[in-house]
């Protein structure tokens, strides 16, 4: 049976708010250190599951992987399957001073009634100039001290938090555009159902002018490993990422 044009629309529509959330909110960890210094990166392996409900259920795996290439030079890897997409998303960074030093960026997505995306982005810190690719039409864009990529702000929200920041701002080059991403982070101390107390740190995406809403907690006695994202759109779908398995290398 062909699906109904509904269907296809739910599809687009999960797809499209789908690899958003994987894409730019996703794994935000890095190493286990106190909050007073600043940690530094060590490899790591972790995977999720992801369950998306939009008229349809959906069910997915999302997995990042941070390898070290030697002189403070880092791969930062995303790779997520699903039933209506797959991505491969990537970040070579330098680790500079306690910060996130973008590199190359490069992300495809493909899947079901969908159109494959590309972008890439190349910084050139020397030349002052970022030179990237979007669905096949070219950008260049000047460089500012502290710009990120869509991969990097991550690895950087997750310093911030470690080093006991609880308001952030990141300008981040995407799509030929820098934009704003602001955070806030809040000790979740009730967030359990019946009434218990719950340890994890929770973080929110700040928007102005919209309902979606996009909650992250990290558990301080797991070495701040993510273990819950949620995303609500407007509309009360939800898209949520869960704790697998993890493998914190040394």
């Amino acid at each position: 049976m062909l699906p109904t044009r509904s269907t296809v629309h739910a599809l687009k529509t999960s797809r499209n708010i789908a690899a958003s959330l994987l894409c730019t909110l996703a794994l935000l960890l890095t190493s286990a250190a106190q909050a007073e210094s600043a940690p530094d990166l060590f490899p790591f392996e972790v995977s999720y599951g992801a369950s998306m409900e939009k008229g349809v259920s959906l069910n997915g795996s999302a997995k990042r992987i941070l390898t070290s290439q030697g002189n403070d030079v880092w791969l930062y890897r995303t790779e997520v399957k699903s039933f209506i997409a797959d991505l491969d998303e990537s970040l070579v960074l330098k680790w500079e001073d306690g910060k996130v030093v973008p590199l190359r960026y490069r992300y495809r997505l493909s899947g079901l009634l969908i159109k494959d995306r590309k972008q890439s982005i190349d910084f050139d810190w020397k030349a002052g100039v970022a030179a990237g690719d979007y669905r096949g039409k070219s950008f260049k864009v000047e460089l500012q001290e502290g710009i990120l990529d869509p991969l990097g702000f991550q690895v950087q929200l997750h310093q911030d938090v470690l080093n006991g920041k609880r308001e952030m701002e990141y300008q981040v080059l995407d799509r030929g555009k820098i934009d704003s991403e602001r955070f806030a982070v809040v000790n979740d101390d009730a967030s359990g159902t019946d009434g218990s107390r719950s340890s994890l740190l929770k973080a929110e995406k700040i928007r102005e002018n919209s309902k979606r809403e996009t909650l992250m907690w990290f558990d301080p006695d797991s070495e701040f490993v993510l273990v819950r994202l949620l995303q609500v759109e407007p509309d009360g779908s939800k898209y949520e990422l869960k704790l697998k398995s993890v493998d914190l290398g040394g």
